[in-house]
């Protein structure tokens, strides 16, 4: 076996370690299967995946299924794992190691949160139906909150996941479940950590949910209000609520809208580009109530505008007064890798399309491909990237390039090296692809049956 085998059946074996006698073989076959790519070869289809892995034949049927066939499906919805536990124990993996390093942010470590979808048009009965915009409507679907700290691994930007969040089936609506990743946030990071949204969670969320430090984005066109009225003029009635800001500037049928002045500027260069933040202390929402916006503990957040040359409109951000405006931005700007996470779990390892009907195996189904695409990311980042060919003189440590390597079929084989070509007639192979497969380096390779393919002149000469 090649050396980056030994090293995923050791991480996996670590990761799984810590479970009962019995769950922790399937829950490893059940791995192993995802991570050699045979559930999007099954499209979706678990047991025809596990089959497919060298242990039954191929047309299977559950009577006849081999013993290990049947554990591991019967692990993936009865099993006695959790996800925690087995993002407890891959975070011991990765800090064993050493080779994962935190980002920091004038001393803030960004912890970012986001939800994705399993889209599943075709299950019955599915409580949760978010929004999907390439259909137009609400489709069934399996919503599941991350919550990953982000770091770098060698020359890669990856999100190690400290939570996976389930919707609650009695109430599946997607506040609520914005509500619960929230405080599964909250109860996961640690003091230096800060929470990094996008624009689905709203800063009325985050303050409901008691986050101390949040770096968030509010709408474009968003607006907030001053906590004290403004002084009576003189004439009319009197201001109840706080002058408007708004940090943008904009237009309103025609009209243009000029942006508040701000509270305070500040410049910096970054890659030879100077960019200015203009920043609004302690606004708070326009909803707030003036009873409200009066009382000492109303909460607030600091508005930061950060405008770029290269960029045509400021970039807009809401955090609390703890974060700088230049820490801010890096925080959102790190925010970003925990969106590959479900790309490597649902694109590279087939989980976007699921069979499985069972609503604890539908659940668990995605929490275990979201751990396994965040072991996916860390064995790419962290191992030579190999080269697919002669011209791959620069190839990069993705976990595509990782998962299409053939260390994955001889890995899903449960250690066997892969099967030989198959004969042709003659008794010769096929030729081999990749680096042993290409041309000779002076001159092109003959072809077998001469020029143009006919017959080669030398053949029927006398000799």
């Amino acid at each position: 076996m090649e050396p980056v085998v030994y090293r995923v059946l050791t991480v996996l074996g670590a990761v799984v370690g810590t479970l009962p006698v019995g769950t922790n073989r399937a829950l490893l076959d059940r791995l192993r299967m995802l991570l050699g790519g045979h559930l999007s070869a099954a499209r979706g289809a678990v047991i025809p995946a596990l089959s497919d892995r060298g242990w039954a034949p191929d047309r299977v049927r559950r009577a006849w299924a081999p013993d290990r066939v049947r554990r591991a499906w019967a692990a993936l919805g009865r099993g006695a794992w959790r996800c925690d536990d087995l993002l407890a124990a891959w975070a011991a993996v990765v800090a064993r190691e050493g080779r994962w390093r935190p980002h920091r942010r004038d001393g803030d470590r960004p912890a970012a949160v986001d939800v994705t979808g399993f889209w599943r048009p075709r299950l019955r009965a599915c409580p949760t139906k978010p929004y999907d915009g390439r259909a137009g409507k609400a489709l069934p679907a399996i919503p599941l909150g991350i919550v990953a700290r982000i770091g770098s691994a060698g020359t890669q930007r990856l999100g190690r996941p400290l939570g996976l969040v389930r919707a609650d089936p009695a109430a599946p609506g997607l506040a609520a479940h914005t509500r619960a990743l929230l405080t599964a946030a909250a109860g996961r990071a640690a003091a230096d950590d800060v929470p990094a949204v996008d624009r689905g969670v709203g800063v009325a969320a985050l303050q409901a949910a008691k986050a101390e430090r949040y770096v968030a984005r509010p709408p474009q066109n968003g607006t907030a209000r001053r906590r004290t009225p403004p002084p009576y003029p003189g004439r009319g009635r009197p201001a109840t609520r706080g002058a408007v800001v708004r940090p943008v500037a904009r237009t309103d049928r025609g009209q243009p809208i000029a942006a508040t002045p701000p509270d305070a500027a500040t410049t910096w260069t970054e890659d030879g580009v100077v960019l200015r933040a203009e920043a609004w202390a302690d606004p708070i929402l326009p909803a707030t109530p003036p009873a409200a916006a009066a009382a000492a503990d109303a909460p607030g957040f600091a508005a930061v505008a950060v405008h770029e040359p290269r960029q045509p409109a400021p970039w807009l951000l809401a955090s609390t007064a703890a974060v700088a405006a230049r820490a801010a931005r890096a925080l959102d700007r790190d925010r970003r890798p925990v969106e590959h996470l479900p790309l490597a779990a649902k694109q590279l390892l087939g989980a976007g399309r699921q069979s499985a009907s069972a609503p604890a195996t539908c659940q668990r189904l995605p929490e275990g491909a979201g751990v396994a695409g965040a072991v996916l990311s860390y064995l790419a980042a962290t191992t030579p990237a190999p080269a697919t060919g002669v011209r791959d003189r620069q190839p990069r440590p993705t976990p595509g390039r990782r998962r299409r390597l053939p260390a994955a079929a001889s890995l899903s084989r449960g250690g066997a090296a892969a099967d030989a070509s198959p004969q042709q007639g003659g008794g010769h192979r096929a030729p081999p692809d990749g680096l042993l497969g290409a041309a000779p380096p002076h001159g092109r390779r003959p072809h077998p049956g001469g020029p143009l393919g006919h017959a080669s002149s030398t053949q029927g000469r006398p000799s």
